[in-house]
């Protein structure tokens, strides 16, 4: 039987991964920072308010360095949702489609992607600069994923086979529905009633995930 889907679009934070990686930046920079941080994420996921009014903000207040950036892709695997390397891997070997659309940082989750075994061009996610020696520099608040349309906008662009699927858990991934053929909340981590009132289907776990995709 040919896989429902042919092409699958992943979220990163708390989708393949079970942190928020900028939550995750945020602990390291103190008790007040990290309030403040997961206050904003937790509205912007939730969508109470664009993601564009507090993307730069947070990045001002956690000033992510490179060293950072290496430490949270650790982190990112050691958080790894069950079964989604496997999933991945099976998807893979049914010739699907896989990429990795997120609103995170690439420094953070290019090391998770080469973890699950998703190359690095099928990884979309938000540039940010440094300093010569490694310190944040800032961040291009434009950039489509650092906006509450851009995973529907960087879906648009790249052409992948149909009919496409997005996964993931937040406001942002339901936005993303419009030019994709359906939406899968993944609620394995955080459960955001409004996102899955937009969802086509409901998968908790990774199994299901698998088991929807290759019409199983």
């Amino acid at each position: 039987m040919a896989p429902r889907f042919a092409a699958v679009a992943l979220d990163v934070d708390s989708t393949l991964s079970a942190i928020e990686g900028i939550d995750w930046l945020a602990e390291s920079r103190g008790a007040d920072i990290a309030e403040r941080v997961a206050l904003l994420t937790n509205r912007a996921m939730a969508g109470t308010v664009p993601i564009s009014s507090v993307y730069e903000e947070r990045l001002a207040l956690v000033a992510p360095s490179r060293d950072s950036l290496r430490a949270l892709g650790d982190a990112y695997i050691a958080a790894v949702e069950p079964d989604a390397r496997a999933t991945i891997a099976d998807l893979h070997a049914a010739g699907v489609r896989v990429v990795l659309v997120s609103g995170g940082l690439r420094g953070g989750i290019e090391p998770l992607a080469a973890h699950l075994g998703v190359r690095d061009a099928d990884v979309h996610a938000v540039d940010i600069d440094f300093h010569a020696d490694g310190r944040y520099a800032g961040v291009d608040p434009t950039q489509p994923l650092a906006t509450a349309d851009g995973k529907a906008i960087v879906l648009d662009t790249l052409g992948l086979p149909r009919p496409l699927l997005m996964v993931g858990d937040g406001a942002t991934d339901a936005a993303a529905r419009r030019v994709a053929d359906s939406f899968c909340a993944f609620t394995g981590v955080a459960e955001r009633p409004a996102v899955v009132a937009a969802a086509d289907f409901v998968a908790r776990d990774f199994r299901t995930l698998r088991s929807l995709v290759l019409a199983q």
